[in-house]
């Protein structure tokens, strides 16, 4: 062999060596992890090495349609655009190794919005505009990224956390699986003028627990269950030979095929039922019941909300929470999402909370007085954890302040008597004594609209931050209309005070995200939190005190946050890509706040919000960085729309 052919030789293998390592470079990142062996080698053969110096300019809105796509080697890039409130720039975000951009602007076919600079001395892969455009239609998986961005991330966990619970618990379906798929697909139907004796035997011979009445349309007219025939025989008052329309209940509740099985058994949760009807063009389809639902949460739901409304004393409570434990870590199993799983502890917590109060008036009397237990913070926005404390109240009606103080003083013995019970069932008393057992916190109407109407006109610190809390109000027993009432009065204080709003603005900022420009996460530096970071205070609360803020200012009566920022989206106050980023951001920090509690739990370590970003897989580390980001952004439009 000639030199020349030996040098060429050579330096094929020096490049095919190259591209190789670059390719197991790339296969530790998503979504190059999920590339077939072809497509990351078609990018890495048109990709080109460019090094950039601290400090340099790597692309900017001045330069134009973005023309290619960069891959971050080694190093960092910092995104920086105007700054919203002063001269200058700042630092937006960091783009760390493995990690891509600008893929909004390329996808868009525009220029980049913001300016990129290398923070340190840094290798860039660059793929030209053509190579990119050829890969998204040849590689699904780059596509999808491409498209979705960090939604196809959070994605990528969900499928994770799914597959692990097929190898651990061996289900086929999960509380995403629409009832279509699950529900009995021929149900044991009859007319209205079948005999009782008759319907029954039907239901005998297919061993069913119900029996749905149609009519000749196969329209849903009723239900027949087996507690209903427990019912008819235990009154002695059944004719064997009448008509099961006699006996049936009325306009079942249905749900369509398309809706999840998480929607059927919240459904039969709050309802205290045991069966839904599918139903598809107001015809009867399928009836699900809650053993059908068994296998999917491996804690019976339903059964459990029973089992806490005929609790007979508050120790029985007391064991049952342990079973609501259970079935959270089941959920988290089976990839739930944390709406789901908060959703879930809030309806089982509300159970427990209106069986507490009916067994404390049993006990003590009915004091005489119609009232409403109130609940606030994030009881009130339905976003529970295990890890909870009481925040709660009163609301009664009465003319004047006599009656008012009158009807106080019967109810506050009743509430002191549920605040120590609740705190016996595992909610614990609320160190600020937010609680109905506080005489200023068992108010009629009247005071609670005074009340909140001071913490509007006069702006304090402390009113500040009692607006965050009372703000996120729910009414948990007794009427609603007074809980309505009050909220209607509350919009409408906040909406018509600009100065108002622009202090909660202001406090939606004390927050901070712990993001920095120069590095991952910003830890506490000492202290019992030492290299740690806040999830819920640094996380999830620009989120919350955000959406609250341009929700009341806009006249939005929800109080769940993601209600309320679909709200916003659909009056739009906020973009609607803005608002789905906030969405699976909350998503994302709620869920590995869930998962911390979880292990906090197996460890038998007191519930703490404090995690150490270090315990995180790369993944997850690099979503949740992002996810702060968001909170970020939400932060610095709240700035830019008060002007601070």
């Amino acid at each position: 062999m000639s030199t020349a052919d030996a040098l060429a030789a050579a330096g094929k293998t020096a490049v095919l060596q190259n591209i190789h390592g670059t390719m197991e470079f790339l296969r530790k990142f998503p979504p190059f992890n999920l590339m077939e062996k072809a497509h990351l080698a078609y990018l890495v053969e048109n990709c080109e090495l460019r090094f950039y110096a601290a400090g340099e300019h790597i692309i900017s809105p001045e330069d134009g349609v973005v023309q290619h796509f960069y891959i971050v080697k080694q190093g960092r890039v910092h995104g920086q655009r105007p700054h919203s409130a002063k001269r200058g720039s700042e630092t937006t975000f960091e783009v760390i190794v493995g990690e891509c951009f600008p893929m909004a602007a390329l996808m868009g076919e525009r220029a980049t919005r913001t300016a990129h600079l290398a923070a340190e001395d840094t290798f860039c892969l660059l793929l030209n505009k053509p190579a990119f455009v050829q890969l998204i239609s040849i590689s699904s998986p780059f596509r999808d990224f491409a498209i979705r961005g960090v939604s196809s991330l959070l994605d990528l966990v969900n499928q994770q956390a799914q597959m692990r619970a097929v190898e651990t618990l061996g289900e086929n379906y999960s509380l995403e699986t629409s009832i279509g798929e699950l529900a009995v697909h021929h149900p044991v139907a009859c007319l209205p003028d079948l005999p009782l004796r008759e319907a029954v035997a039907l239901m005998q011979q297919n061993n069913v627990g119900s029996i749905v009445i149609v009519d000749d349309q196969q329209r849903p007219l009723g239900i027949f269950t087996l507690r209903d025939l427990r019912r008819v025989i235990g009154a002695e008052a059944g004719e064997l030979s009448a008509a099961i329309s006699c006996y049936m209940t009325h306009e079942p509740f249905h749900l369509p095929p398309e809706a999840t099985a998480f929607d059927a058994a919240i459904a039969m949760t709050e309802r205290h039922i045991a069966h839904v009807c599918v139903v598809d063009n107001g015809q009867l389809v399928g009836v699900i019941s809650e053993r059908d639902l068994f296998s999917l949460q491996r804690v019976d739901l339903v059964h459990l909300a029973q089992t806490i409304g005929h609790a007979d004393r508050v120790e029985a409570l007391v064991a049952i929470r342990g079973r609501i434990k259970q079935l959270v870590d089941n959920m988290l199993a089976h990839g739930a999402s944390s709406t789901q799983i908060t959703h879930i502890i809030t309806l089982l917590n509300d159970h427990t909370v209106r069986r507490v109060i009916e067994l404390a008036i049993r006990d003590m009397g009915d004091p005489g007085v119609p009232f409403t237990w109130l609940c606030f913070g994030s009881e009130g926005r339905r976003e529970q954890t295990l890890h909870t404390d009481q925040d709660n109240g009163i609301l009664f009606e009465a003319t004047d302040a006599a009656e008012a103080a009158l009807r106080r003083g019967r109810l506050l013995p009743l509430a002191e008597r549920i605040n120590r019970d609740l705190d016996t069932c595992g909610f614990t008393l609320c160190r600020g004594n937010i609680m109905a057992g506080n005489p200023e916190l068992c108010l009629s109407r009247q005071e609670w609209g005074r009340r909140f109407s001071a913490f509007v006109r006069e702006a304090t610190p402390e009113n500040l931050l009692s607006s965050t809390i009372f703000f996120d109000l729910r009414a948990v027993w007794g009427p609603q209309e007074g809980c309505e009432q009050l909220r209607q009065y509350l919009l409408a204080e906040v909406a018509d005070n600009r100065i108002f709003q622009r202090m909660m603005a202001d406090n939606a900022l004390r927050h901070r995200p712990p993001v920095g420009r120069f590095r991952d996460f910003v830890l506490a530096r000492k202290g019992d939190g030492k290299d740690t970071l806040d999830l819920k205070v640094q996380g999830l609360t620009p989120f919350v005190d955000g959406a609250r803020l341009l929700a009341l200012a806009n006249g939005i009566g929800e109080c769940n946050t993601l209600e309320r920022l679909r709200r916003l989206v659909e009056k739009g106050i906020i973009d609607a890509k803005d608002g789905a980023a906030y969405e699976e951001a909350y998503h994302f920090i709620q869920q590995t706040r869930m998962q911390h509690h979880q292990q906090q739990a197996r460890d038998e370590a007191p519930y703490s919000n404090r995690l150490d970003p270090d315990t995180l897989n790369a993944l997850d580390r690099r979503i949740l960085r992002e996810s702060f980001r968001q909170a970020q952004r939400l932060q610095t439009s709240l700035a830019v729309r008060y002007q601070l």
